[in-house]
Order: structure tokens, then C-alpha cells, then sequence
């Protein structure tokens, strides 16, 4: 596979999405609204409203993920991830001089801390879950940095860009030590996605494994008001800070029903052990009522365009290895399966975690370190909702409507 043809992919990926679907955006959700709004909410807060954003856009009647205009095929195949970065934190594409500017700040700010690395080995890293790990990362960086306690929108911003930047190279020393190896330091020769996937493996990826690792990075950037956008966001509501907000929207993250997902499919999969074994431990998992990862969202009603890239991306990569070979085959075996029986009756189609775990397998990437991989690309989309939100801040209070009794008689213990 050449990067080319990653781009003929992700084309053809655009055009199948622009047939099935019409260009008509959804009215009550891409209009300017009048505070207070009505809304019909059910459980988990779903159909709530609770701010306006120009950064992206979720279309899930049709399998839009748009941000800031741009459609999610288009700037996977023309962008890169620290164009896209830009884009969310600053509205708008950069030019030539403004890219290099914020790319010699990516840079800058790659190398971390050494007492960041000292706590790493100090703690079971090799034996915690990743993902905690990350978060711990995350409040060192915070507890080293003197600005971290600024919470303008001006501060708030160059921690972002700091936080972009220092989250691949914690994640890649996460990933080495979970190794028995020792962390390498940032190239700056590399891209954002080449250097991650380096510090990672400590090899040189081929272009073909840059550009797969920039266009993942991309397609997972943003997503809309997701769990851990929204808690980030809850968190950085309260002028806390930054790095207190990403750590909140890290723990959303790592749970099986949000960012672990695509690790949980990796373990579906293994666990099925080929196309052949598909049906009877689908309708074993119906019969128990296991939730099937990989498949439905909250938003989307139709095919996630995220995976409309990636699935070809992943075949192209099974093609050239025979292990990823037995699970693409047996993800396209569940796919129909599962779509036959659900796809039409409940709208249920695999989401961006599906093939993506393939694609991380292929590249020799640890299933456990799916998700931060996942941390990595949303870091820009948290912090992008957190400062636009914080530019006309209002403190998140929600009510609970309480249930309970309201008129009880204290008894005293010794009578209870």
C-alpha cells in the first residue's frame, strides 16, 4: 500500500458517503437559536442543548462529521493533523506562515519534562491501564507548568498547544515502557502522526504508516458534544484549568462505552476467532444480551463516515498481513451479520472504533494503547470546545429531578 493509495481510498470513501446522502443540513441544530430553548431530553442528558459552536457538526440522519465547514473526507485527503489543529483552535484553515508558526510550537513543545518521565517509571506503568497512566502524565505536565493556573483564553491557548503536542510523546513513552524499553526522544524531523508513531515503536515509520496514522488522527480529532468533550468542557466551566479539564475528559474517554470501545472490538474479534464462527457467537452475544462493540452510535442512524474510510484503509493493510488478514475477514463477517439483523430494523452500523483497532494491530501497536491513540487526535478537539466555550463562559449546573422521600424521622442507632 502507497500513500497514494490511501487518498484513492478516501475518495472513493467521499463519493459512495455523497450518494447516499442528500446536502441538506438539519434545521434545529445548524441555526442561531434565542436562549432559553425548548428540547425533548431523555436519560444521559441525550437531546439536550447546551451551547452553540462553530467548530464541528455531526449529522447523524446522514453520516455528516464536518468541522468548521470542512467535511471530514476532504480534509483527510488534502489536510494534515496539524492543519486540522489549527482549523479547530482558530477557525480557520492557516496559511503557509501561520502553519509554520504553529508547527514550530508543536515542536517546541514536544519534549517533555525528564521528572514526567521519572513518575512513568516510578509507578507500574507496565501494569496499569494506559489510560490512567496518561492521565497521571497529564497532572505532572500541570504541576510542572507555573502558567497552569491561567485561565484567560489567551493562557488557556498556549496550553492547548502545549498539551497537542506533549500528549503523543507521554503516550509514546506509555507505550515503550509498557515494553521494558526505554522512551526515545522526539524527532523533529518527523510530522506530528510519523513522530508519534516513532516515539512509539523507535522506528522511522514508511510514508504509507505516517499518512494512515495523520488521516486516523484527523477522523477522530472532533466529534461533537461526546462524553469526554462534554466533561472536559463541565470541568473547564469552573475556571479550574486546562490540564485539570483534559485530565477529566481522559477518564471519560478510557470507558468501554466511549474511547475503549475499539479496544473491546480488537478482544470481540480474537475472541471469535474467524468468519467461519461469526453467526454462532452473534447469536450467542443476543441471547445474552452482550453488547456487540463496534456497532450503533448515539448520533449516528446511518453508516459513520469515519468508517467509511477506515474499513477500505483496513483491507488494503489485511491484504499485506495475514494475521490482520483473519481479522478484517472476520470484522466483514460480523459487519453483514450484525446489519442484516439490526442495520434496518434499529439503524445500526459500525462506528469509527470498528476497523480502526485493525489498523492500529497491523501497525504493530499494542491493543491496550488504542485509546490513547484516541487522546492523542481528541486532545485538539477538547481543548478547541473548551476555550470557544470559555470565551462566554457560564458554569454548567444541571438538576436532578429527585425521586426520594422527602419526610423521614431521624432515628437514633441505637433503635435502627
Amino acid at each position: 500500500m502507497s500513500a497514494e493509495q490511501v487518498n484513492e481510498l478516501i475518495a472513493v470513501a467521499a463519493q459512495k458517503a455523497a450518494q447516499e446522502t442528500d446536502a441538506e443540513p438539519e434545521p434545529g441544530l445548524t441555526k442561531k437559536i434565542e436562549w432559553p430553548v425548548q428540547a425533548t431530553l431523555g436519560r444521559g442528558l441525550e437531546g439536550a442543548i447546551s451551547n452553540t459552536t462553530r467548530i464541528g457538526y455531526v449529522n447523524g440522519a446522514k453520516g455528516w462529521l464536518i468541522y468548521r465547514g470542512y467535511n471530514c473526507f476532504d480534509l483527510a485527503k488534502h489536510s494534515t493533523f496539524e492543519e486540522t489543529c489549527y482549523l479547530l483552535l482558530y477557525g480557520k484553515l492557516p496559511n503557509s506562515s501561520e502553519l509554520a508558526g504553529f508547527n514550530d510550537k508543536l515542536l517546541a513543545y514536544r519534549t517533555v519534562p525528564k521528572a514526567t518521565l521519572d513518575v512513568l517509571n516510578s509507578i507500574p506503568t507496565a501494569k496499569s491501564h494506559p489510560m490512567s497512566v496518561l492521565a497521571t502524565a497529564v497532572s505532572v505536565l500541570g504541576n510542572l507548568d507555573s502558567e497552569a493556573q491561567d485561565t484567560s483564553v489567551e493562557g488557556e491557548t498556549e496550553i492547548a498547544i502545549k498539551l497537542i503536542a506533549q500528549m503523543a510523546t507521554v503516550a509514546g513513552a506509555i507505550a515503550r515502557i509498557r515494553q521494558g524499553l526505554e522512551p526515545v526522544n522526539p524527532n523533529p524531523q518527523l510530522s506530528h502522526a510519523g513522530n508519534f508513531l516513532y516515539m512509539m515503536t523507535g522506528e522511522t515509520p514508511t510514508a504509507t504508516a505516517e499518512r494512515i496514522m495523520d488521516v486516523a488522527l484527523i477522523l477522530h480529532a472532533d466529534h461533537g458534544m461526546n462524553a469526554s468533550t462534554f466533561t472536559t468542557m463541565v470541568v473547564n466551566s469552573s475556571l479550574s484549568d486546562m490540564y485539570s479539564s483534559v485530565i477529566a475528559g481522559i477518564g471519560s474517554l478510557k470507558g468501554a462505552l466511549h474511547g475503549g470501545a475499539n479496544e473491546a472490538v480488537l478482544y470481540d474479534l480474537e475472541e471469535i476467532g474467524g468468519p467461519d464462527n461469526v453467526e454462532s457467537w452473534f447469536a450467542r452475544a443476543r441471547e445474552s444480551k452482550r453488547k456487540v462493540m463496534g456497532f450503533g452510535h448515539r448520533v449516528y442512524k446511518a453508516y459513520d463516515p469515519r468508517a467509511r474510510i477506515l474499513g477500505p484503509v483496513a483491507e488494503l493493510l489485511a491484504m499485506e498481513n495475514e494475521a490482520s488478514g483473519k481479522l478484517y475477514h472476520t470484522a466483514v463477517a460480523l459487519e453483514k451479520t450484525v446489519t442484516k439483523v439490526l442495520g434496518v430494523e434499529k439503524k445500526i452500523f459500525p462506528n469509527v472504533d470498528f476497523y480502526s483497532g485493525i489498523i492500529y494491530k497491523t501497525m504493530g501497536i499494542e491493543t491496550a494503547m488504542f485509546t490513547p491513540i484516541f487522546a492523542v487526535s481528541r486532545i485538539s478537539g477538547w481543548t478547541a470546545r473548551a476555550l470557544e466555550y470559555l470565551e462566554d463562559n457560564r458554569l454548567f449546573r444541571p438538576r436532578a429531578v429527585y425521586v426520594g422521600p422527602t419526610k423521614e424521622d431521624y432515628v437514633s442507632i441505637d433503635q435502627r
